[in-house]
């Protein structure tokens, strides 16, 4: 009896001394839990402490801020510039606000602005809406062939240039198409536009052109009266007598000069601009 209470008393104590140290594990877990926790905080502070700050950039809003206020704030000769090269473009009608959010100038704000583009000759004006005015008003390459027809005498090219965005185009189809001729203007650089009637297309046997750039005008003016003659037809001058005038009075004669060949001027009537392979001496002069 004395062995087995001694026994007992035995496991008891080992059972106190084991609920003992597991209180004091579970005591030392959790202050190392908090620890962790209360060094976390500071070394992200000290993280967050030593981290470079980011540059300073500009914002897309800033940046469209400020490329706004320089068109607002340029001459008015270049505000003018850039809503006519808009209208050219759209090709369409457009209010001062469509205007002012497209390329940012506030026509309404700016009174300079406003009566410039109302009086422009390249701008019409209904009283609400702006829109492009070219001199020939033409959409497509039907009204250009039209349009050519018309002008038998040729019409500048540099007049149908703003017509509508793809008119060059049109016209170097038409011309490939053999409706139009397009002949160059060697005193102005410019072309001019030749409607070709097609009710008289012929083609020129390559023995006649050479026929015809062969052909050598005389260069006295008698003896080209003389030769009018002797086709059937009246001189519009008399030459001889005028020389003969002017020994009377005393006044000596013009000396004889080289004619001077001249180019198709930007207004020449072309009576046989059907045959346009005839006039290509004229128009390049060098080449003879």
């Amino acid at each position: 009896m004395a062995l087995q209470e001694s026994l007992n008393k035995f496991k008891k104590q080992q059972e106190k001394c084991q609920s003992t140290l597991t209180s004091i594990a579970a005591k030392a877990g959790s202050s190392r839990v908090s620890s962790s926790q209360k060094v976390t905080p500071s070394g992200a502070s000290l993280a967050n402490t030593k981290a470079p700050a980011p540059a300073v950039k500009f914002s897309n809003d800033t940046e469209r801020l400020q490329h706004i206020n320089s068109i607002r704030k340029s001459p008015v000769g270049a505000q003018i510039k850039r809503v006519i090269d808009l209208l050219f473009e759209t090709r369409q009608e457009l209010t001062p606000e469509q205007i002012n959010d497209v390329c940012y100038v506030d026509v309404n704000a700016n009174k300079a602005v406003f009566d410039s583009l109302r009086n422009n000759l390249k701008v019409t004006y209904d009283g609400r809406c702006f829109s492009y005015k070219s001199k020939h008003k033409l959409k497509n390459k039907t009204e250009l062939l039209t349009l050519i027809r018309r002008y038998v005498e040729g019409i500048a090219v540099i007049d149908l240039k703003d017509a509508y965005p793809t008119v060059i185009e049109d016209l170097q189809a038409l011309k490939a198409a053999g409706e139009v001729w397009l002949l160059s203007n060697f005193d102005s650089q410019e072309d001019i536009a030749y409607p070709n009637d097609p009710k008289v297309k012929i083609k020129v046997d390559d023995d006649l052109k050479q026929l015809f750039r062969e052909i050598e005008l005389p260069r006295d003016m008698i003896d080209i009266e003389k030769d009018l003659q002797k086709n059937g037809m009246k001189p519009a001058t008399n030459t001889a007598k005028r020389r003969a005038a002017a020994q009377v009075q005393g006044v000596p004669s013009k000396p004889k000069t080289k004619k001077k060949k001249h180019g198709i001027s930007k207004r020449t009537k072309l009576t046989n601009a059907h045959l346009p392979e005839l006039f290509q001496l004229d128009l390049n002069p060098s080449k003879k």
